[in-house]
């Protein structure tokens, strides 16, 4: 807070830490010019006293936390990587006070089972990282556990801003780690589809496949359009979505006539991973590794 004097000089008076009982509310300010560093006949004018002066409002809105896997959102249940980057992000519009130590903030990971010990994350730990707040960056705590085994995890998360103010209700989620490398059969969504449409899928294990490939035929088997990995898009461990939307149209541009296509996914890799099918509730809709696909305008 800068006090400024209507003859043209300010004050800067900070009310960062003043947080104790006494010092929230009204305030007094005290000025007192020549304080008898140089003689005067009187010194009595030289001194004014404005009470409650200025106000201290203590902070008290809530902040926002965001919890991320990998950079992304998930659902409960989803499929994560056996070591996945927890991040929890603190969103505080507080511009004068930052958070930067782990006080009110507390993790806890376990087995999603009954009766499971949920053990907490210390942040001594060295999979910890510690990301203060300042002006230009939100706080964040960053946590990569060590490869986790087959089964359900639970997740609870909990923070405070600098001021106490707690970020809402306990964060809690489960998520599901699966080392064997296995992927789904891709599922078009939405099917049938007007103007576009993209694939689902899930990845499981600790690698990603080198090449996938998507191809359109039609009923007749003739190949009308091949979707390369370069035009998926990003492909992570757990829950997918194509961030390429196919438009219903063939290799040349034109749009193809309403019907039914069939669709085949070709996936290559160099590595060690087999990547088997992960059988769903869906795959009934595949023959042979086909499955269909409908333009419906």
């Amino acid at each position: 807070m800068i006090l400024q004097a209507p003859w043209g000089f300010g004050i800067d008076v900070s009310t960062k830490y003043r947080y104790n009982d006494w010092d929230l509310g009204l305030n007094d300010l005290e000025v007192f010019v020549n304080p008898g560093d140089e003689l005067e006949q009187y010194y009595s004018n030289n001194r004014i006293l404005l009470e409650g002066f200025y106000n201290v409002e203590r902070d008290n809105i809530n902040p926002a936390m965001d919890v991320t896997f990998d950079g992304v959102y998930i659902m409960d249940g989803d499929v994560v990587n056996a070591q996945p980057l927890i991040e929890v992000e603190l969103r505080d519009n507080n511009q004068f006070k930052f958070k930067t130590d782990t006080s009110g903030v507390e993790l806890f990971l376990g087995e999603a089972i009954e009766d499971a010990p949920q053990e907490q994350i210390f942040f001594s730990d060295p999979n910890v990282t510690l990301i203060p707040a300042t002006a230009e960056q939100n706080f964040k705590v960053q946590f990569q556990p060590p490869e986790l085994d087959d089964g359900i995890y639970r997740l609870r998360a909990r923070a405070t801003d600098a001021s106490g103010n707690l970020a809402g209700d306990d964060y809690v989620i489960t998520f599901e780690v699966v080392n064997e490398s296995t992927i789904t059969n891709f599922y078009p969504y939405p099917n049938p589809f007007s103007n576009s449409v993209r694939f689902v899928f899930t990845l499981t294990g600790n690698q990603i496949p080198d090449n996938v490939k998507i191809q359109i035929f039609t009923v007749s088997g003739r190949l009308v359009r091949e979707i390369t990995k370069d035009e998926i898009g990003t492909i992570r461990i757990g829950n997918n979505i194509t961030e390429y939307a196919w438009d219903g149209k063939d290799e040349f541009g034109d749009q193809l006539a309403n019907g039914t296509y069939l669709y085949r996914v070709q996936i290559a890799h160099s590595g060690d991973a087999d990547f088997n099918l992960r059988g769903t509730k869906g795959d009934k809709g595949f023959n042979k590794g086909f499955g269909k696909i409908v333009i419906l305008r």
